[in-house]
């Protein structure tokens, strides 16, 4: 069975919702959930639907396979709104109360009276019925009139739910509280209705320089309505829909609050036995100590966030600080506005060493972060190096060369403490000559303008032909190959394990998102758990032994084709073993699994004990 990408995607997002009803999930992570679906179905309206929502636009008739899936989407989001009303009365009896204005005392009313006069008001902008237009993508809006559409009031960008002073576990929505206080921000009484629109946010910046980027961002604030959300009743639907060149099943009524991410506010509470316990990472002795000495003996595997990611930190500060290093190099993508990787790299530049970065400045909705990163690297003395033109630089490379040897780190997740926390993700340290000379052969070539064409490492059209290779050689009775990607979706790959499937090859597939291609003797798992699972890991059986592959790409079309991408082997025979135990136990998972089925559908494996994010590499 072959699903759409767009599909296969919004069905893992179901997945997400699906999670927060697991009965060993604690209650305020049950919220997070829901509000991680709704980020997720912010972002499919605003990028991942694009290919359908153009197609829909340039079409005579809108693509039958768009309308199936925005009527799935329809019923997930309805699924989604019944749960939170499901979860409230639980919310209560665990002391955390949401109050509607009315249950307010006077005292209380007359507060946030003043807090609405002083806090809310000045920022509130109102707008004419005419400047509906003008609607800016995720903001809240209320739009308020008698018989037509007078006026929209746009809310601030201000926390959702509001602690009520001297009442522990007490909030109140700051959206029912400018409705009750209406007379602050209209001209006259009249009945107000929450909406939101999401616009698409489709960004042509692959041949961008740092120079066009900037003008580039202001224009995507212009992007096409592709989903309004109404407060159910909302009585200007059908005008509104119209005027904004929407489809009827792009618009979604539903009771407030419209935007469910506002539980994260919720969700990030210090209630005790209400959230998921603290984590307690480990450290690697040896390496934290002195990661240079430790590397010169053998490779360093992590798998974070089970192994603490500033152990990475600690790597790059160790670089800056060591006053044998002379050069450090590293690729960033999705760093994020406050990064010790980063000022690990401008203090090393402070100290006179050399130190070359190549900033991903297009990396999708994170554009302004970078351009704010490279100013700060630029005015430091640290080298940016040009992007190539054509091609994002999506590979997870840092180079540290020193008097007393060259050590390399590369990984399947961004350069990113906090993600760290959150994803899982591999890190692979090494002092091997072979490894560590293709990664400063990569970082010439990125330097030169030229396209990296590593001998051990794989980047590019290469990968694939590498991948293809490793499938074929186990294409038999007898072989194996597993594959962990968050998306697996390159026909050419999908063909190939399905060829192997079909000559007795044992095809084990642990995919978080979207597989678009389903294979009746594919064994095909999702892992929704805890933490996103986000590396990227390929093993294969051959006649010769076990072979482990990672990589910062998932097998996708746009990563061998228009992205460069690094793969690399794990060279280390213990941390090889390491991880095929790891992939062997997320197979077997039944904690977190989701089994997806050659028909499409997705079955939950939740009952057991086996939990593969509690296993320590």
């Amino acid at each position: 069975m072959k699903l759409g990408r767009e599909r296969s995607w919004f069905r893992f997002n179901h997945r997400v919702l699906l999670t927060a009803r697991r009965d060993d999930v604690p209650l305020l992570e049950k919220l997070r959930y829901l509000a991680i679906f709704a980020a997720n179905t912010d972002e499919f309206f605003s990028a991942r639907v694009y290919r359908l929502f153009r197609a829909s636009r340039e079409r005579p008739r809108v693509p039958r396979e768009y309308r199936a899936l925005l009527g799935e989407v329809q019923a997930y989001v309805r699924e989604a709104r019944e749960l939170f009303g499901e979860l409230r009365p639980r919310l209560e009896a665990a002391g955390l109360r949401l109050l509607e204005p009315r249950q307010l005392s006077a005292t209380e009313a007359r507060y946030f009276g003043a807090y609405l006069a002083e806090e809310v008001a000045p920022k509130t902008d109102l707008l004419d019925a005419a400047q509906v237009h003008d609607l800016s993508s995720g903001a809240l809006y209320f739009a308020a009139g008698h018989r037509r559409l007078r006026y929209l009031l746009r809310q601030p960008e201000q926390r959702r739910f509001l602690p009520v002073p001297g009442r522990p576990g007490a909030f109140v929505r700051l959206g029912a509280l400018v409705r009750a206080r209406s007379d602050l921000f209209l001209p006259e009484p009249m009945p107000m209705y929450e909406l939101r629109l999401t616009r698409i946010a489709q960004l042509e910046a692959a041949r961008m320089d740092w120079e066009e980027l900037p003008l580039a961002l202001e224009t995507r604030l212009d992007g096409a309505p592709s989903r309004l959300e109404l407060e159910a009743g909302f009585p200007w639907r059908t005008a509104l829909a119209r005027s904004l060149e929407l489809l009827d099943d792009e618009v979604f009524e539903q009771p407030p609050p419209l935007d469910l991410r506002a539980l994260f506010e919720l969700a990030d509470l210090e209630v005790p036995g209400l959230r998921f316990p603290p984590l307690r990472p480990r450290r690697r002795r040896g390496f934290a100590s002195d990661p240079f000495a430790c590397l010169r003996g053998r490779d360093v595997t992590l798998y974070h966030p089970r192994d603490d990611f500033g152990q990475v930190v600690g790597f790059a500060r160790a670089a800056a600080r060591d006053p044998g290093v002379r050069r450090l190099r590293a690729t960033l993508y999705r760093v994020g506005r406050e990064n010790p990787i980063l000022d690990a790299l401008i203090e090393a530049a402070d100290r006179g060493k050399e130190v070359e970065v190549l900033l991903e400045g297009r990396a999708r909705f994170d554009e302004l972060v970078n351009l704010y990163w490279r100013l700060h690297f630029e005015g430091h003395g640290v080298r940016v190096l040009d992007y190539p033109p054509g091609a994002k630089v999506h590979a997870k490379l840092f180079l540290v060369e020193a008097e007393h040897g060259v050590y390399a780190h590369l990984g399947t997740g961004n350069y990113n403490p906090h993600n760290g926390r959150l994803y899982t993700d591999l890190s692979y340290f090494t002092a091997r000559p072979e490894l560590t000379a293709d990664v400063a052969g990569y970082f010439d070539a990125l330097a030169a303008g030229r396209t990296p064409e590593p001998k051990t490492l794989a980047s590019g059209p290469a990968a694939r032909e590498l991948l293809l290779a490793k499938i074929a050689a186990v294409a038999r009775d007898r072989g194996e190959v597993i594959v962990k990607v968050n998306h697996l979706t390159d026909a050419r790959l999908l063909r190939a394990l399905a060829a192997a499937a079909d000559r007795g090859a044992r095809v084990r597939l642990v995919v978080r998102s979207t597989l678009t291609a389903l294979h009746p003797r594919f064994e095909s798992i999702s892992l929704v758990g805890r933490f996103l699972e986000h590396a990227r890991l390929a093993a294969f059986r051959t006649a010769e032994g076990w072979e482990v592959w990672a990589s910062s790409a998932d097998w996708m079309e746009r990563n061998f084709d228009r992205r460069l991408e690094v793969f690399f082997p794990i060279a280390d025979a213990l941390a090889r073993e390491r991880l095929l135990r790891l992939l062997r136990a997320q197979l077997a998972d039944d904690v977190n699994a989701f089994v997806l089925e050659a028909d499409g559908a997705q079955r939950p494996r939740w009952a057991g004990k086996r939990d593969s994010q509690r296993r320590l590499l």
